[in-house]
């Protein structure tokens, strides 16, 4: 059984920015474990089938039109059906004027109400997008993860093969640090991973000789980047002279990571190989296979020549 996440409703308020009109309690203290909205529409016409009561409720102008065009008594009627089941917020959105009845119900059931001006639509996707980046799927995983020329790189690779090392070499040449050592990796959709580092140790590096530096203190909040979305993993290996490296690119490696198959490369680690070149070129050259072109493939053909490509996908679990 998978584990289930929760957010504060306190956060979403923050984050939001959302006026509390109601509480019954420290929002903190009210949890949300679903990643979804929903309009009661349908609910306040009577329709329950199929209705998740854990959701956070949003109303709009429908919404509202539909309230105001019924008498209080049924007003009041209405709402403390939706309320009774124990929603954990309602938000008004468009910034609404908030119905009596809709108050009265909130303190008798114990629901939360919240408002906004933002549009419903607007909101919604708002609220979606940060309830999926919370409460998705997650992983946490030894490595270090960095903005290279706008693409998320994931370094992976044995302790002491050298990726904090090349982090701080990429950071001085004006790329973001995310995590260093630990990387919490999150599904916030069916097809990207966004990581970010525990807060704990957030922009903390160590570096072998040196000790613990903070990135942020001594490169400026320009070098560091609290998440970003997972377009590329490295695994840094040592170099062994009896295995056979690509060296054409004409092949694909993925790594499934929560069930994504994310573009992966081994570059091999040797003394006099400058790896934070090597990693801007790599980042460069996975945007330009996103946007359809592949250089290998470019060349094989000006050569007149024709090699099946074969895709390798590594099972996350190796690492």
């Amino acid at each position: 059984m998978s584990e289930v996440f929760t957010v504060p409703l306190k956060n979403i308020i923050d984050e939001l920015e959302l006026e509390v009109i109601y509480t019954p309690k420290d929002t903190s203290e009210i949890l949300i474990d679903d990643n979804d909205a929903n309009r009661p529409g349908l609910q306040l016409t009577g329709f329950y089938e199929y209705f998740n009561s854990g959701r956070i409720q949003v109303c709009g102008n429908m919404e509202f039109a539909y309230l105001d065009s019924i008498g209080s008594a049924l007003r009041f009627q209405k709402i403390s059906k939706l309320f009774e089941t124990k929603i954990p917020a309602l938000v008004i959105a468009r910034g609404h004027d908030v119905f009596p009845e809709m108050l009265a119900c909130a303190k008798d059931y114990g629901v939360a109400l919240l408002r906004t001006n933002d549009s419903t639509t607007e909101f919604v996707a708002s609220l979606i997008a940060y309830l999926n980046l919370q409460l998705g799927p997650r992983i946490t995983r030894h490595g270090v993860l960095i903005e290279v020329y706008g693409e998320g790189i994931l370094i992976i690779g044995e302790s002491g093969v050298g990726k904090s090392e090349t982090a701080i070499e990429l950071v001085k040449r004006g790329h973001r640090l995310v995590a260093d050592d630990a990387v919490e990796i999150r599904k916030v959709s069916k097809k990207s991973l966004v990581g970010s580092s525990p807060d704990n140790i957030r922009h903390f590096l160590e570096l072998r000789g040196i000790g613990i530096i903070n990135a942020r203190r001594l490169f400026g909040m320009g070098a560091v980047k609290v998440t970003e979305k997972i377009d590329l993993v490295i695994e840094l290996e040592t170099w062994d002279p009896t295995k056979v490296y690509d060296r054409m690119g004409v092949d694909s490696e993925y790594t499934n990571i929560l069930g994504l198959q994310i573009p992966s490369l081994t570059i091999p680690v040797k003394p006099g190989r400058n790896l934070a070149i090597i990693i801007e070129v790599a980042a460069m050259n996975n945007r330009q296979k996103k946007m359809g072109y592949n250089a290998a493939q470019e060349l094989l053909d000006n050569l007149g020549l024709e090699i099946d490509s074969k895709s390798t996908v590594k099972n996350w679990d190796a690492f």
